[in-house]
């Protein structure tokens, strides 16, 4: 299953699909921009084996600052939606699907956010016994928020900041 119809907050265990879906999108998108990108990474929650999450793919972009316009220009060839972010300016948001499948984080190169990202799913992944206390607070979150996609995401920052603080981010 990929897709979340929006507001909603639907978690599924983790699968091997996922990551097939990933090489596959990063395939189309480099070969749509692929002069543009410097790095297409995979994260959140559908890049940490074993750990439930959304299906959707979310993908980190990192690009040169001057080809953000061109580079959304082609992932919207793709079938990707660009949502200007007032709450992080510097990010390009992109979506994909209806229901969304796919969403991409675009920054520019050396962006805090990619290498936060990059450290937490790494971290994830090497350390199962906080991977499971993280997955026991999204499946809390999500019986809650079931309905408030904004509520369950909020629910999960103090757990990530102290993971950061952990690494030293």
């Amino acid at each position: 299953m990929l897709g979340v119809p929006g507001g909603k907050v639907i978690l599924v265990p983790w699968t091997k699909q996922w990551e097939i879906e990933f090489l596959s999108e990063k395939n189309v998108i480099e070969t749509e921009i692929g002069e543009l990108v410097i790095a297409v990474h995979h994260i959140g929650s559908t890049a940490v084996k074993n750990l439930s999450g959304k299906p959707i793919i979310d993908i980190a972009i990192e690009i040169e600052d001057k080809d953000s316009g061109a580079a959304i220009k082609g992932l919207e060839s793709l079938g990707y939606v660009h949502k200007p972010d007032a709450a992080l300016p510097e990010r390009h948001y992109l979506t994909k699907g209806s229901p969304r499948t796919h969403q991409i984080h675009m920054f520019n190169k050396g962006n805090p956010f990619i290498r936060k990202h990059l450290a937490f799913r790494d971290y994830l992944r090497t350390n199962e016994n906080e991977r499971v206390r993280y997955e026991q607070l999204k499946v809390d979150l999500a019986n809650t928020h079931s309905n408030n996609r904004i509520a369950y995401a909020d629910g999960k920052t103090d757990f990530v900041n102290e993971i950061l603080l952990k690494i030293g981010l």
